[in-house]
């Protein structure tokens, strides 16, 4: 990095960069696990499910260009070619390919669960540094939580209960 934004040191805008491109990384991922439930999904309320999906899917892709965005703000590249990915998920690899609604949304919970956790790090992470970028990720937090709950809706219980 030659530069970053101004009130920003190279190594600060470098290291909420490597920040974001984590995040980058995790929202291509959510993105394309999305539409792959999408696209396996049957049984009861497929439908709803198959179309509650998508606008999902766009969410997370305009995420991934604002972090993209961000990082080259900051002087950054962002990386989004699949092959120079060094991304570790936090959470399972996500296995089910064909499957019920309530397969899908479960197994999509736990990638929730796991991508919003990593998203709140990211914020402890760069909260003292940028507030720009932690406001932009709280945003994006705000909408992951809603959808997850969208999610457990369809898995609670009368009682409140969620399997786990």
């Amino acid at each position: 990095m030659s530069y970053t934004v101004p009130g920003l040191g190279q190594d600060e805008g470098r290291k909420v960069s490597e920040i974001l491109q984590d995040r980058l990384n995790a929202f291509n991922d959510l993105h394309l696990t999305l539409k792959h439930a999408h696209w396996n999904v049957v049984g009861p309320n497929f439908i709803g499910v198959h179309e509650m999906l998508d606008p999902q899917v766009e969410l997370v892709r305009g995420y991934a260009d604002a972090v993209a965005e961000r990082i080259a703000t900051l002087g950054g590249a962002p990386i989004g070619v699949p092959g120079r990915s060094t991304y570790q998920r936090p959470w399972d690899e996500y296995t089910l390919d064909k499957g019920t609604t309530l397969d899908h949304i479960a197994a999509l919970d736990k990638v929730y669960a796991g991508l919003i956790a990593s998203q709140r790090a990211a914020i402890a992470d760069v909260g003292d540094i940028d507030p720009i970028t932690e406001d932009m990720l709280i945003g994006q937090s705000a909408e992951l939580e809603q959808f997850q709950w969208f999610l457990r809706a369809h898995l609670e219980d009368a009682a409140g209960n969620v399997p786990s």
